[in-house]
């Protein structure tokens, strides 16, 4: 009798593991999505229902605050140029921070190690030592509140961890693709745009998704660096959460950040295969 309940228990265990594994997921899905929820819910609420205690999910929502400060705060520009410096820091670290992760992977220089690590460090440097230096230089050059002043102090915090991401991708590819293209002809730099890129493309995609989403969100710098013309959507959030006299303006933060949000999510649905397929390389041929 017990040799037949043996496999029974064994088809069990593996089910409840499943099962608790899944429901593990939903459950810090909506541990985490539940303040997203929360922000976009409270952005169609009258002040009155927004301070009701308890809170309450029932309620008439309404367009107003929406409309009220969606050109109020300067939205549109401020969300046109959160795209420039956003896209355009993204593309710049990609193209730098792949070449100096392909000169890491593949090119045996001495100290190659201690440069990595120095690079590395960098990352650790806080914003803020960077921010006011920044700002004095382009003060004397004359380029404050400007797109490329704004897309070139992004790319000292993404190009390092560009540079360390793609580090990786490369050293997962064969060396022998590189020496078969230098044997036909092809220098260094040919065998790693005509080669290397191509085959690492999923990287580079899912790489720039995570810099893009990563100088979108970025606030001090932009509001060192900005006055009006180049300042992005986080600067407008900022100053919406100090124009406040008699406490914070929930509904108008909230309804700016569900704007701010929006954009992004949009962004990684369209490119969510080749952001799968990045990752997936990443973690098998790791």
């Amino acid at each position: 009798m017990s040799a037949l309940l043996s496999p029974i228990k064994k088809r069990r265990k593996p089910r409840i593991g499943r099962y608790v594994r899944i429901i593990s997921g939903v459950f810090a899905c909506l541990v985490f999505l539940f303040p997203v929820f929360w922000m976009v819910l409270t952005s169609f609420k009258m002040p009155r229902d927004i301070f009701t205690t308890p809170p309450t999910f029932i309620f008439a929502p309404t367009l107003e605050t929406y409309t009220s400060y969606f050109f109020h705060a300067d939205v549109p520009r401020r969300m046109f140029n959160t795209v420039i410096v956003a896209f355009g820091a993204g593309l710049v670290s990609i193209f730098a921070g792949a070449m100096a992760g392909y000169a890491l992977a593949r090119i045996k220089l001495r100290g190659a190690a201690t440069i990595g690590v120095l690079i590395l460090l960098s990352r650790g440097v806080p914003p803020i030592a960077l921010a006011v230096p920044m700002f004095l230089v382009a003060r004397n050059l004359g380029l404050l509140d400007q797109h490329i002043t704004l897309i070139l102090a992004y790319c000292t915090f993404l190009i390092p961890y560009v540079m360390w991401l793609m580090r990786g991708f490369f050293k997962a590819l064969p060396a022998e693709l590189e020496e078969a293209a230098l044997l036909d002809g092809c220098t260094r730099m040919g065998a790693f745009f005509r080669i290397i890129v191509p085959i690492s493309m999923p990287g580079l995609i899912s790489t720039l998704i995570f810099s893009v989403i990563l100088a979108w969100e970025e606030l001090l710098f932009a509001l060192v660096l900005t006055n009006r013309n180049a300042s992005t959507i986080p600067v407008a959030i900022a100053g919406i959460a100090g124009d406040t006299v008699n406490g914070a303006n929930w509904g108008a933060l909230t309804a700016v950040g569900t704007l701010t949000v929006i954009p992004v999510v949009i962004f990684a649905l369209i490119v969510q295969k080749w952001l799968i397929q990045g990752l997936a390389d990443g973690a098998t041929k790791g």
